[in-house]
């Protein structure tokens, strides 16, 4: 494994996020998730193709590693919760590609500008504190024309399902979940970071049974422009 040469000296001083409780639960249920939810399927079509040197910020447990093509040289991935990060460690041991686990936050990335080739949103987004600043991190540390895959949830349903995504994001939901919010709108938070919008299309899970406010989710991908002029 290479000794991290896109890795820059800028270090987080402690964990940015601590979320114990909610971690350890997310451990399990996200395991679960990946059979009867049909998360692994999810996996499978967003890191599809990929090639060179990823980044991705927020890697949870590490579910996404065993999903990566061999056309990956290299993952970098940020993980700030300190048991969430200590699970993906044990997961990149598994991987097939090189995975290298960096303490981090998605507003401030410890990594060196225009460095990678791709980069990963897998579920993440709802929970970073500030979505503006996260992904202009992410273009920061993309080359130019380099893609980002996301796989993200938020607001859908109709207007009794927002409002109750709305309802809950402003009560009892973030603090259950870890920060996670509800009613965001990743598609449109990207394009407003300057990011070319690709091909992505809605889905919700699970994909047979009810609808949660959890349920909606988009997948899809997105590009940092080529200079022009």
């Amino acid at each position: 494994m290479p000794a991290r040469p896109v890795v820059s000296s800028r270090q987080p001083a402690g964990d940015p996020v601590h979320h114990p409780l909610f971690a350890r639960y997310y451990a399990r249920v996200s395991v679960t998730a990946e059979t009867r939810l049909g998360m692994g399927r999810v996996r499978e079509r967003l890191l599809a193709g990929l090639s060179g040197r990823v980044i991705e910020i927020g890697a949870g447990n590490g579910l996404n590693f065993a999903h990566y093509p061999r056309t990956v040289s290299e993952v970098v991935a940020i993980e700030p919760e300190r048991l969430l990060r200590h699970a993906a460690m044990e997961a990149a041991l598994r991987s097939e590609v090189p995975v290298d686990v960096v303490p981090g936050a998605a507003e401030a990335l410890p990594v060196k500008s225009e460095a990678f080739d791709a980069v990963v949103f897998s579920l993440v987004l709802c929970s970073v504190r500030d979505v503006g600043r996260a992904l202009a991190e992410a273009r920061r540390v993309l080359r130019p024309g380099g893609q980002v895959r996301f796989f993200e949830h938020g607001r859908g349903g109709g207007p009794v399902m927002t409002a109750t995504q709305r309802l809950l994001d402003r009560t009892v939901w973030p603090r259950l979940a870890g920060g996670c919010h509800l009613a965001g709108d990743p598609v449109g938070a990207l394009r407003d970071a300057g990011f070319l919008i690709g091909p992505y299309r809605s889905l919700a899970l699970p994909e047979k049974g009810p609808r949660l406010p959890t349920s909606f989710c988009v997948l899809g991908t997105a590009w940092r422009p080529e200079p022009t002029g």
